[in-house]
């Protein structure tokens, strides 16, 4: 395990955009694959999860991350996840998997892409990179993986989660997201999750 340098992580923040101001750095652990502990990383942050894990994913294909959100929502974890209109198919898919288990998900189908790759976790962590949640990104791909441990970062990451959260369908587990009626179009969405001290 690294630890990030300072000037990355001022870096990172100045090219999204995002106010950075100079003090501790907060502990972030730093992945790379193919083959560097990426997927176990996510497995025991989600084998860690105590209250909730908000989830937004481009491909999700991963048996071991997937088997791991099922833990924690047996466990009482309140699982939420936005996947990409790309998850939804004739296959049996992870969507599939999660919506079917019980578990919120939220099909993004307003960008040509949803490509985040996030989870956050009780609030305080964030686990976020150009890794997807898959076992190519694990065994084959150039890939990158950040956990951080900062609340406020958390708190940044999960407003945004809430602004996918607005416009997405909810997902039926049988291949398709369940359009919302023009009623619900317009009416704004309760928000799931928020964070609590």
């Amino acid at each position: 395990m690294k630890r990030i340098a300072l000037a990355l992580l001022a870096l990172a923040a100045l090219a999204s955009g995002c106010d950075f101001k100079t003090g501790p750095l907060p502990p972030i652990d730093v992945y790379f694959s193919p083959k560097g502990g990426a997927t176990e990383a996510v497995v025991q942050a989600l084998n860690a999860a105590k209250n909730t894990v908000f989830v937004q994913a481009y491909s999700f294909t991963s048996k071991e991350i997937a088997e791991a959100l099922l833990h924690a929502y047996r466990r009482g974890v309140v699982v939420h996840a936005i996947l990409d209109k790309s998850d939804v198919g004739d296959h049996y898919s992870e969507a599939d998997f999660l919506a079917n288990s019980g578990m919120s998900v939220l099909i993004d189908g307003r960008h040509q892409i949803a490509h985040n790759k996030i989870m956050i976790i009780d609030g305080e962590t964030v686990i976020t990179g150009s890794f997807n949640f898959t076992r190519q990104a694990e065994e084959h791909n150039a890939e990158n993986l950040l956990v951080i441990h900062d609340r406020g970062i958390a708190e940044r990451y999960l407003a945004n989660w809430h602004d996918h959260e607005a416009h997405s369908e909810p997902y039926t587990g049988r291949g398709e997201a369940a359009p919302r009626s023009d009623k619900d179009r317009k009416a704004p969405r309760k928000r799931l999750g928020v964070l609590e001290e």
